[in-house]
């Protein structure tokens, strides 16, 4: 299901004019998921549902219910997830983007403190990468106008970049035959092994599009770290619903 809000439109729209000069695999990406003349959204918000498990050598996963809402001019976003751990009790999670600010916390019930982390590199160059993968939700984000810089590869893969704040994050996009983004990767995006942050390899990948207002958009990702040579998933989830503001 999906909810349209077209109160207060925004004036900037998508100009597939625009795209030239674009690598060859990422002009076919915009003209395949976006439609020409159509206004740039500026906020979405997201229900998902799936699992996750919180180590990469933890055979336990746990089922979420989540709730993300992104604005794109600011380019900051809220994911709020419920997540079961035992019958009768859950955690929620809170992570945030803001002014290129990443924040986390992590609650019983949502009312006693469990774990809390603030503004520091590591935490920011992170939620700044997941930022830019999860744009495949709302592709206008990646344009050019977005402030995102592309640089061509090859005729299936090229590498976005995008500067907040001064902190710079970039991610290899690769394509399939139907023109979507069904991966991203980079050698190095920080997460949490051993007790402190590391940078390893991190994968993310989509699939199952489909359209919402103009917009298609993958229904399932999923993402995970290298881990020795090996793939180790650690998230996977699927939109409920979604819900657009222009």
């Amino acid at each position: 299901m999906t909810k349209v809000n077209s109160k207060e439109k925004s004036d900037a729209r998508v100009d597939f004019s625009h795209f030239e000069g674009l690598p060859e695999p990422v002009q076919r990406y915009f003209k395949h998921v976006l439609t020409n003349g159509q206004p740039m959204i500026r906020r979405i918000e997201i229900a998902q549902a799936g699992a996750l498990r919180t180590r990469t050598d933890s055979n336990k996963w746990l089922t979420f219910e989540a709730s993300q809402s992104v604005t794109t001019l600011d380019k900051n976003f809220t994911w709020n997830a419920k997540i079961k751990f035992c019958p009768g009790m859950f955690i929620s999670v809170e992570d945030r983007l803001e002014d290129g600010m990443g924040s986390g916390k992590v609650e019983l019930f949502s009312i006693i403190p469990i774990a809390s982390d603030k503004d520091h590199k590591p935490l920011n160059s992170g939620a700044l990468h997941r930022y830019l993968a999860e744009a495949v939700w709302f592709p206008a984000a990646l344009l050019p106008e977005s402030g995102v810089t592309w640089t061509a590869i090859d005729d299936r893969r090229a590498l976005a970049s995008l500067t907040v704040k001064e902190l710079t994050v970039e991610l290899e996009f690769r394509f399939n035959d139907d023109n979507e983004v069904e991966s991203v990767y980079t050698e190095g995006r920080y997460g949490q092994f051993d007790g402190g942050y590391q940078k390893r390899p991190w994968e993310g990948h989509f699939r199952d599009y489909y359209e919402v207002e103009g917009v298609k958009i993958p229904k399932y990702g999923e993402v995970g770290w290298w881990m020795d040579g090996s793939f180790e998933l650690v998230w996977k989830g699927e939109v409920i619903n979604v819900s657009v503001y222009y």
